[in-house]
This record gives structure tokens, C-alpha cells and sequence, in this order.
């Protein structure tokens, strides 16, 4: 039996949302990966099963490596389509906030969700969220919103309306925000979901091989580049950081999701505590970092990119130049050495 986690108080919010709304909007955030992608089908599945009418927002395209998923054509680009967007926002009558906790996380779609009337519901696994929707839903300590969808789906009792296709998606979402199971995932809780998830007919080892072993000539081209040719190593901090710039992505026919995967390519160097990988793009730069052990990568990202996430895994952004955001970066690493085993409250203020 799984653990409670949940308020019951909100629990049964929730159901009377689900209960009185009929138009439902899922959105989620900018560049959204495996989990974004995952907890809102999983969701659109289920409540569709209900009879709901639903619509899924992404604010940009997602990696193709996750376009198998059931329905994810369904799903509406807000880049591309804004004005039908913005019109299927406002219309909502609930709208899920799924995997954020500000709404700036949204970047251009940020505006009409919080302009629009409907209900809002944030359900997400990131630390500090936001107060801009009316139920929030956080549990920083989960592996994933994907995983939260599916403990709430039992909450509300409504484990036996879990579909193939619902498992499908909810358990994309928990095995990329683990890395297949590497990380954020000792809690046996995990495998219990698994077990259940594995009982509506998911295959696994097809998904696996969706995500992780089925990419372009181009992407594994530019990934030799970036660790031959972008990868910097600081011994005395034991770092490494990637860049690469939208030149050079674009000598590899980039397209969104190449680089999935990238800032954990040099944890592989055993002695190494934090990676980052600094990415240009045409809205400006954005930041990635991952860490082992007790560095707390989120925290890096808030003191020098104004960013967030987990205490292993976190980003942030910046507005200006590459070369600033790699000055700003080797800046912060003198301030906040990984290497060193103990990291005082106070060096973070």
C-alpha cells in the first residue's frame, strides 16, 4: 500500500473541481521534458476517460524522442497557434498548472493563464512554489509530477479508470525525471507505482528504447562535439561545463531535445561533483546543472541565474551573452566551490 502524502482537505478540492468543471486547459512549462509531457497526458487521458473536454497547452515544441506518447499530437504549441491557445485558456473552466511552481515558468504563455478566470491547480514537485493558482499541490520530496498524478488519481479513488495510455505517460514521466531509475529513486514507494503501472499492459523496455536509444545521426554528432571539442574541466572544484552556441547548434540541424541529456554526460568522470551546460538560444541563454552528493546545484542556480530546482538537478536563465553567462558561471564557482565537502548556510546568502 502506498504512503499518504496528501492533505486530505485538498484532495477533496480537487474532487469538487473535477466535479463542477466540464472544460479543462493542462499547461506546462517552457522546453518541457519528459515529465511536463508525461504528467499532462497522463492527466488528459484520465480526464477524458471522464468525459471532460481537455486541451493541452505546451508553451514551445518538445523533443520528438517523446512524440510517441498517446495523443501527444494533440497537444497545442503555444508558439505556433497563440491566438487559438490563449482562446482555449480562456474559455477554461479549470486550469492544471503541471510541473512549475511560478508562472513565469511558462514564459510567453505566462500571461493569459493568469489572466484567465478559470480555477487554477498547480500540481508540481519543485521547491518554493508561487501562489498564483487557487489549490496548490507540492511535494518537493516526489521523484516527479508524473508520479504525483498517479497518487492522486488513487486518492480520488480513481485507480481503476488508470488506462494503458494513462500508464503509458505517468510512467515516461517518472523514469526520465530519475534518469531510468539512477536517481530520486530509492523511495520503494516507487516500485509499487511501477508494479501497478506495469499491470495495464506498459512495456518498459519499449519505452526505454523510445526515449533513450532512438535518436539522428545529427544529435550523436553533435554530442562527440560537445564533449571532444565544448567540455571544460576545473580540477580545483571538481566541475566541468559544456557550452554551445547557436551557431554551433545549428551546424548540427538542431532540433528540440538534441541536447536532452547533455549536462550529465560529464558526471560520468568519477570525480567530478558538478556539471553545467550553458546553452545559447534565440531568446537568450539557457542554464542546466546537475550534481552529486550533498552540492546544492538549485541553490547555485538561484545565487547566480536567479533559477531554481532540486537539489541535484536545476536551471535558471539569463538575458545576456554566452561569454557573460560562462564569466558569470566561473564567478560563482570561486564563491561556491563544489569541491568543498561541507557547504555552510551562510556561504549562500
Amino acid at each position: 500500500m502506498l504512503t499518504k502524502i496528501f492533505d486530505e482537505k485538498k484532495v477533496q478540492k480537487l474532487e469538487t473541481y473535477l466535479d463542477k468543471g466540464e472544460n479543462f486547459v493542462i499547461v506546462m512549462h517552457v522546453s518541457p521534458d519528459g515529465d511536463a509531457i508525461g504528467a499532462s497526458l497522463g492527466l488528459y487521458h484520465y480526464l477524458i476517460s471522464q468525459g471532460n473536454t481537455v486541451n493541452v497547452v505546451a508553451p514551445n515544441d518538445f523533443p520528438v524522442f517523446l512524440k510517441w506518447m498517446p495523443d501527444a499530437g494533440s497537444i497545442i504549441v503555444y508558439e505556433r497557434y497563440p491566438d487559438y491557445a490563449e482562446r482555449l485558456i480562456g474559455e477554461a473552466d479549470v486550469i492544471f498548472c503541471l510541473d512549475f511552481n511560478e508562472a513565469r515558468r511558462m514564459g510567453k504563455l505566462a500571461p493569459a493563464v493568469e489572466a484567465a478566470a478559470a480555477r487554477k491547480i498547480m500540481i508540481d514537485h519543485h521547491p518554493n512554489p508561487s501562489n498564483f493558482c487557487r489549490l496548490v499541490i507540492s511535494h518537493p520530496e516526489m521523484s516527479s509530477t508524473s508520479e504525483m498524478i498517479f497518487r492522486l488519481l488513487c486518492a480520488l479513488k480513481a485507480a481503476d479508470a488508470i488506462s494503458r495510455e494513462t500508464a503509458e505517460c505517468i510512467y515516461t514521466g517518472m523514469m526520465t525525471d530519475t534518469g531510468a531509475f539512477t536517481y530520486r529513486s530509492n523511495d520503494p514507494d516507487l516500485y509499487l507505482i511501477v508494479r501497478e503501472l506495469l499491470k495495464t499492459g506498459v512495456d518498459k523496455d519499449r519505452i526505454y528504447r523510445q526515449v533513450y536509444q532512438v535518436y539522428s545521426e545529427s544529435r550523436l554528432r553533435l554530442m562527440g562535439y560537445a564533449l571532444h571539442e565544448k567540455m571544460k574541466v576545473y580540477p580545483e572544484e571538481k566541475t566541468a561545463l559544456i557550452t554551445l552556441s547557436l551557431n554551433e547548434l545549428n551546424r548540427f540541424n538542431y532540433v528540440p531535445g538534441d541536447v536532452e541529456g547533455f549536462v550529465n554526460l560529464p558526471l560520468s568522470i568519477e570525480w567530478i561533483r558538478f556539471v553545467a551546460f550553458i546553452r545559447e538560444n534565440t531568446d537568450g541563454i539557457n542554464v542546466s546543472f546537475r550534481s552529486e552528493g550533498d552540492f546544492p546545484c538549485n541553490r547555485f542556480a538561484a545565487a547566480c541565474f536567479q533559477g531554481g530546482g532540486h537539489l541535484n538537478a536545476a536551471g535558471g536563465e539569463y538575458a545576456g551573452t554566452l561569454d557573460e553567462a560562462v564569466r558569470i558561471f566561473e564567478e560563482g564557482l570561486k564563491e561556491l566551490n563544489p569541491a568543498c565537502r561541507k557547504t555552510q548556510e551562510d556561504e549562500w546568502k
